[in-house]
C-alpha cells in the first residue's frame, strides 16, 4: 500500500511537469524566445549556463531545465508502472508512447535551434508534445484506478457514440495542427475581428496569414458543435454511465472555454496571460478525449 501511495504521488507530480513542458513550450513560442540560447544546444550561447541573462534567455534556458527534470520523472514512472501496473493492458503501450513522443518533441526542439525548420514543422511540435502529456496523463489514471472508482469495466457504448469517440479525438489533432500554425506562421492577428476576420466585410480571405487564422477558427467552430452533439447524445441515452455522462459534459465546457480565451487572445491582442490559458484548455481538452477513446477501446457493444 505505501508504494501505491509513492507511485501515485509520481504519477501526479510526472502529469503536473508535462503540463508544465506544454506550457512552456507555448511560453517560448508566444514571447518569441527560441533563439535566447542562440544556435547551441544542450548548451546556451556557448556556455553550459548562461551568464548573461536576458528575458529570452531566462523563458528558452529554464524551459530547457523543466524538459530535462520532467523527462527524468517520466522515464522513471514509465519503467515503475510497466513493472507493477503492466497486467493492466494499456499500461505498457502508454508507458512506451508517453516516452517516444516526449524524446521526440526533444529532438524536434533541438533540431529547430541547430539548423531551423519550416514553420508547417514546427507546429506539429506542440500536437507532438501533446500525445505525450496525454500517454503520463492516461497512466497516471491507471495508477490511481479510477476506472474501478467508476465501473469503466461494466461501460456499454453504443456504435455511434463510438463512432463520434475516435472521429473527434482524431479531428481534435487537426485543430491543434491548425492553432499551432497559426502562432508559427504569424497569423495571430492577422485578422483584427471576430468572428469574421474583418466584421465590416464578408469576404474570403485574401492571403495565406488570413486563410491560416481564418481556417483554424472555422475548424474550432466545428469541433464545438461536435462536441455539442456529442454531450447531447450522452445526456439523452448514458445517464446511468457516469464516466460517459459527465466525461462529455466536462470536455463540453473545456471546449466552449478553449474557444472563449481563443476570441479574447484577438481582442486582447495577443495577452500572455489569455494565450497561456488557450494552450492550457486544449491539452486538457486533449488528454480528456484520449481517455474518452479508452474507455471506448474497453466497452461493450451497446445494442
Amino acid at each position: 500500500m505505501q508504494q501505491n501511495k509513492y507511485i501515485k504521488w509520481f504519477a501526479v507530480a510526472a502529469s503536473i511537469g508535462m503540463l508544465f513542458i506544454l506550457l512552456g513550450g507555448a511560453l517560448v513560442t508566444k514571447t518569441e524566445s527560441g533563439m535566447g540560447c542562440g544556435r547551441h544546444w544542450p548548451g546556451c550561447n556557448g556556455q553550459l549556463i548562461p551568464e548573461v541573462i536576458t528575458a529570452e534567455v531566462l523563458i528558452e534556458f529554464s524551459h530547457r531545465l523543466v524538459t530535462g527534470a520532467v523527462s527524468i520523472l517520466i522515464l522513471i514512472l514509465a519503467v515503475w508502472a510497466w513493472r507493477k501496473f503492466g497486467h493492466v493492458r494499456e499500461t505498457k503501450f502508454l508507458a512506451v508512447t508517453s516516452v517516444f513522443f516526449l524524446v521526440l518533441q526533444a529532438l524536434i526542439g533541438a533540431a529547430q535551434v541547430l539548423w531551423g525548420q519550416g514553420d508547417f514543422i514546427l507546429a506539429l511540435h506542440f500536437g507532438i508534445s501533446l500525445i505525450s502529456f496525454a500517454s503520463v496523463l492516461l497512466l497516471t489514471l491507471l495508477v490511481f484506478e479510477v476506472d474501478r472508482k467508476f465501473d469503466t469495466e461494466k461501460l456499454k457504448i453504443g456504435r455511434t457514440l463510438k463512432f463520434h469517440t475516435i472521429g473527434v479525438t482524431l479531428y481534435s489533432y487537426i485543430v491543434i495542427y491548425t492553432g499551432a500554425l497559426v502562432r508559427h506562421t504569424n497569423s495571430s492577428l492577422i485578422c483584427s475581428d471576430w468572428p469574421l476576420c474583418r466584421n465590416d466585410s464578408f469576404a474570403l480571405p485574401s492571403n495565406m496569414y488570413e486563410w491560416v487564422q481564418m481556417g483554424h477558427r472555422a475548424a474550432a467552430g466545428l469541433i464545438i458543435i461536435w462536441i455539442g452533439v456529442i454531450m447531447w447524445h450522452a445526456i439523452k441515452h448514458y445517464k446511468d454511465q457516469r464516466a460517459i455522462y459527465w466525461g462529455w459534459i466536462i470536455a463540453f465546457t473545456i471546449v466552449m472555454m478553449q474557444a472563449t480565451t481563443g476570441m479574447l487572445v484577438v481582442l486582447t491582442k495577443l495577452n500572455l496571460a489569455v494565450a497561456l490559458l488557450h494552450s492550457l484548455f486544449i491539452s486538457l481538452l486533449f488528454g480528456l478525449l484520449c481517455y474518452m477513446v479508452l474507455l471506448v477501446s474497453r466497452s461493450y457493444t451497446k445494442s
